[in-house]
């Protein structure tokens, strides 16, 4: 079962929520998409830890409704 992209975004920043988010459907299957997610929850954690976070804010729906998830998280950079 395909899953919206607006419904990952959703998910994401209901778990992180002051995430900045970005979906890309990468080929247009409703499977295979990339997510830029910027925290500033980020900080101090290791990309591992950060990823971890998104995938718990997705709630188990990894690999089951959403098949791939290209990942990338950063942390804000400050002015």
């Amino acid at each position: 079962m395909a899953m919206d992209p607006g419904e990952i975004e959703r998910l994401i920043k209901e778990g992180i929520p002051d995430a900045v988010v970005r979906i890309e459907d990468l080929r247009g299957d409703g499977d295979h998409y990339a997510a830029h997610v910027e925290s500033p929850a980020f900080q101090g954690r290791s990309r591992v830890q950060q990823h971890q976070m998104v995938y718990q804010a997705l709630r188990g729906r990894m690999g089951e409704q959403l098949h791939a998830l290209a990942l990338r998280t950063t942390v804000p950079v400050s002015p």
